[in-house]
């Protein structure tokens, strides 16, 4: 026992030994180091030249304008500030005039209503969905007519009676009585019906038929022949054809 003591002994005082001298050796490398820097010399670099700095802008009272458009203390900032109601907006125009109504028809497609969009204006002949002037035509029948108002929409139905044109159509008022003692105005001469010949000839080769011309379909007169075209609720339409 006392050999392996002894032994152990010699070990740990060779370690410290060595550890000693390891320790010596990195004091004298760290002292080597200390005295080289202090030994180094460094030279300073020369300062660049002077500049003075620029000087500040004058003080302008434009330069603050965001000081004043953007005030956090501003009023219109407060949201619990009552705001001004909406401006009431202005009230609705008021409906113009009706289209005036002189008659209807049916030729097999649906009904159409003959109108105009003013009185004594040129008749239309309108179907229930077109329009006239500011108005579409909703409906009409033998007693009523009913448009829309196509600035909004508003309905609009009447009596026919209410809308048609009574001057035109025959209705006027009865002229007065002739004051004593006036004559009576005379009559209007008949229209007397002769034979007046062709009219002016047309860019399709026919010359027309002149009003009240008395001459029987077939007349032939200057080389043309008179030839009835068609008969329809106006009367007859005729025309002078060129004699081949």
């Amino acid at each position: 026992m006392n050999r392996k003591l002894i032994g152990l002994n010699a070990v740990l005082l060779l370690v410290l030994v060595y550890g000693g001298v390891q320790l010596w050796h990195q004091h004298q490398a760290a002292k080597a180091r200390a005295a080289a820097l202090q030994a180094v010399h460094i030279q300073p670099i020369p300062a660049g030249p002077f500049m003075a700095l620029p000087n500040d802008p004058p003080v302008l009272a434009l330069g603050y304008k965001d000081v004043a458009m953007k005030n956090l203390f501003h009023p219109t900032r407060n949201p619990d500030i009552p705001k001004d109601p909406p401006p009431v907006p202005p009230p609705p125009p008021p409906m113009p005039e009706l289209p005036r109504y002189y008659g209807q028809m049916n030729i097999g497609d649906g009904p159409m209503a003959l109108l105009t969009e003013k009185a004594g204006g040129e008749q239309k002949a309108v179907k229930p969905g077109e329009t006239i002037g500011q108005f579409k035509l909703v409906d009409v029948n033998t007693s009523e007519i009913t448009f829309a108002w196509t600035f909004n929409g508003e309905l609009a139905r009447r009596p026919l009676s209410a809308l048609m044109d009574h001057a035109a159509a025959g209705g006027l008022p009865p002229a007065p009585a002739n004051a004593a003692g006036a004559p009576a105005p005379a009559p209007a001469a008949p229209v007397i019906a002769t034979k007046l010949g062709p009219g002016a000839i047309t860019g399709f080769g026919f010359k027309e038929c002149q009003a009240n011309d008395s001459s029987p379909e077939g007349t032939v007169d200057g080389g043309f022949r008179k030839t009835l075209v068609s008969t329809g609720p106006f009367g007859k339409s005729c025309r002078w054809d060129p004699v081949k």
